[in-house]
């Protein structure tokens, strides 16, 4: 089928971020909460995901669950823009006839590329947000907002900190980005109807599959996505690096804390991500019919 031009996969990203951080950001202010709640030996704030639900609602009301959101919102539109782009690059590179369809692995490799391109983005995004989430759990105020962290964070220890956590920021999103459009492009022609243009998959397919490839995703992002909120919102000197912050976790709370915040998590990924390829899916049609020949 013809390619995408580079500009419908940006614009089409970003419209599918905005989806993505509406559906689902309230389940990961619960998940990042449940990751970096004080450990097993201490007072524990929350038994579980609805407790957290439940006493986050009830101290600061139905805005606590969208605490943190600025950041993303400002990264997470243009990072999924850039994911898209990234993705629909990765795709050119080894396509150069269009007609020839890309295999399994190239599709993965493409879906990598997407996550290196979206790291410089989410990285600074996701520090600020989960020290927003997390400040506001534990009762304290530091930061008024998310410009007043990053304008904190880099008068403390200039750019360096601002992007604490970027290489488990690149671990967790490299291969879970390659499996993520994988799923999505695969489930995609495998609903599609014979004879018929993939183009044209029905809302529900969009939802199913786009929901399935968010689960996937997680599947193998959570563990370094754990050790990331915790080496993130740790205090300076806390962790000499990633393998401390992964040995101090299984000593203390043993295998199962690589999976902190699974329910939020697996609850969060399908609507969210479902909601991101329709978001996508939609305003890619709209950009064709507003542009057919661009």
């Amino acid at each position: 089928r013809p390619q995408t031009p580079a500009g419908f996969n940006f614009l089409a990203g970003g419209a599918a971020g905005a989806c993505l951080l509406l559906a689902g950001h309230p389940l990961d202010t619960i998940k990042v909460r449940l990751q970096t709640q004080p450990k097993a030996a201490q007072r524990v704030v929350y038994t579980g995901m609805y407790d957290c639900f439940r006493k986050t609602v009830s101290k600061e009301g139905l805005r606590g669950l969208y605490r943190g959101m600025a950041a993303p919102l400002a990264g997470v539109a243009p990072m999924m823009a850039i994911s898209f782009f990234g993705f629909g690059l990765g795709k050119q590179l080894q396509q150069p006839d269009p007609s020839q369809s890309l295999t399994h692995s190239q599709i993965f490799l493409s879906g990598c590329l997407a996550g290196v391109f979206t790291t410089v983005i989410v990285a600074p995004g996701e520090r600020i947000k989960c020290l927003l989430q997390v400040q506001s759990s534990s009762g304290g105020s530091k930061y008024a907002g998310p410009v007043d962290c990053a304008v904190q964070l880099y008068r403390e220890q200039g750019v360096r900190s601002v992007y604490r956590g970027t290489v488990l920021t690149l671990i967790r999103d490299v291969p879970s980005n390659g499996l993520y459009f994988l799923t999505y492009d695969y489930l995609k022609n495998l609903l599609t109807p014979e004879g018929q243009s993939v183009s044209q998959l029905s809302t529900p397919k969009i939802l199913l599959a786009g929901g399935v490839a968010g689960i996937l995703n997680w599947t193998i992002a959570l563990p370094p996505d754990v050790l990331k909120s915790n080496f993130q919102t740790a205090a300076d000197g806390t962790y000499r690096g990633l393998l401390d912050v992964l040995k101090t976790l299984l000593r203390d709370e043993g295998p199962t804390a690589l999976y902190k915040g699974f329910n939020a998590v697996f609850l969060r990924a399908f609507p969210a991500n479902a909601a991101c390829f329709l978001g996508f899916e939609f305003a890619l049609r709209g950009l064709n019919l507003l542009a057919p020949g661009w």
